[in-house]
């Protein structure tokens, strides 16, 4: 039989109306010919009560037990849409991770995982199973505890399993029906796209759309699984959705497909340290020690011997960026003036596999913030993205225009 992975969000699981509404869907790929691996969230809100749990019974908890506690929201999930599919005369069975087993490391609360077996279930597809409904975010570690994969780790389940099942496809179901130029929220010219390929969805995902988790997009990437993003509240044709897929199955693509927006951003500038070599390595060594995502990074010009470095990185490792440089000019290896960091700025990208054939996008961006009288503070590149940081107030200002100035309304 034909095999596909449906994954089912949180809010597709919030309720059992909406676990019958979403094992209808599953019913009628069965009823379709296909074998379903089925992978689901915890019901909406069910983890952040969990993990709400844990940090009030201990701030500085066991993360095993912690994993042990959180995981158990994707298990009810796994256990209502099973026997919702067996009221309905389908053959279904739950599976949480460690039955499958779902080998990961033993990093708790962010493991990574290294093997899906699939003996296991396809011996139950062969007895007659037509469903297997495993509970996502889950796995189980070297030395047999339960594990979990970070928030979103339910997509990067399916697309695991899509890829070590070999399915014909991986649909994701949210609360969304598709991927769009922009965010809805910002203009209402916003456009769903009917294909987007992994390298653009990755990069919009790194760079604050929410529709995908960032490793669930690099997963596909790796392994060629295509992934469909779709409503769970809407009625779905066959060409329903946005279909994540290879470059070469996109005939033609505009310079840029989609501008992303991230409010969560902070510019920290390290002032007037020795230009030297190694210097970049003694600035962003602790910071990588540290776990501070750095991405866009700035060199002043140097004078007297001195430069200062300028990066962003989220606005929630700010404080621990600090305390990393700060620790190090305590040990003498670096030396600076001060740290200035601000935190009332925003990320705008415009991102297009077109950048690549198509020249002009740069200078289009950076005159239609011009017009608008928008400062850019700092740019980066790649060979399909451009990234300025503005201030946060212009955030929506920003995507408008250059919504408008690239026509994404258009097809």
């Amino acid at each position: 039989m034909p095999l596909l992975v449906m994954k089912f969000g949180g809010t597709s699981v919030a309720n059992t109306d909406r676990i019958r509404r979403a094992a209808k869907r599953v019913g009628r790929e069965v009823a379709n010919g296909y074998d379903v691996i089925v992978i689901v969230s915890a019901m909406s809100g069910e983890t952040n009560k969990l993990v709400g749990y844990v940090e009030e019974t201990s701030q500085l908890y066991d993360a095993r037990e912690y994993d042990a506690v959180v995981s158990s929201g994707e298990q009810v999930t796994a256990g209502l849409m099973a026997l919702t599919l067996q009221e309905m005369d389908v053959p279904a069975r739950s599976w949480q991770g460690w039955q499958v087993p779902l080998k990961t490391t033993n990093a708790h609360a962010a493991a990574r995982i290294v093997e899906i077996p699939t003996e296991n279930i396809m011996a139950k597809f062969g007895e007659g199973m037509k469903v297997a409904v495993v509970a996502g975010f889950q796995g189980i570690a070297p030395d047999g505890r339960v594990t979990t994969l970070g928030r979103g780790g339910s997509d990067t389940t399916a697309v695991a399993f899509a890829a070590a099942f070999e399915a014909e496809r991986c649909d994701i179901y949210t609360d969304v029906d598709g991927v769009y130029t922009t965010d809805p929220r910002i203009t209402s010219k916003a456009r769903k796209l009917e294909k987007v390929a992994f390298e653009e969805m990755l990069e919009l995902a790194s760079l604050g759309a929410k529709v995908l988790q960032t490793r669930s997009v690099e997963l596909a990437m790796r392994y060629n699984v295509r992934l469909r993003v779709l409503s769970s509240f809407e009625e779905q044709s066959d060409e329903a959705g946005t279909l994540i897929c290879a470059e070469e199955d996109i005939v033609e693509s505009k310079a840029v497909n989609g501008v992303a927006a991230s409010r969560e951003e902070a510019k920290m500038t390290v002032i007037s340290v020795a230009d030297r070599p190694g210097i970049a390595a003694a600035i962003f060594g602790p910071l990588s020690e540290a776990g501070v995502n750095v991405d866009m990074i700035v060199q002043n010009i140097s004078e007297e011997g001195r430069t200062d470095m300028t990066f962003s990185c989220p606005i929630n490792q700010v404080a621990r960026a600090e305390k990393a440089l700060n620790d190090v000019k305590e040990k003498g290896d670096l030396n600076f003036r001060e740290i200035v960091a601000d935190t009332d700025v925003a990320k705008i990208s415009v991102v297009g596999i077109g950048m690549r054939s198509q020249s002009g996008v740069a200078a289009k961006m950076f005159q239609t913030l011009r017009d608008e009288n928008i400062n850019i503070k700092v740019i980066a590149t790649s060979e399909i993205k451009i990234s300025v940081l503005v201030d946060r107030k212009y955030t929506e200002l920003a995507v408008q225009a250059l919504h408008d100035a690239f026509e994404l309304e258009k097809a």
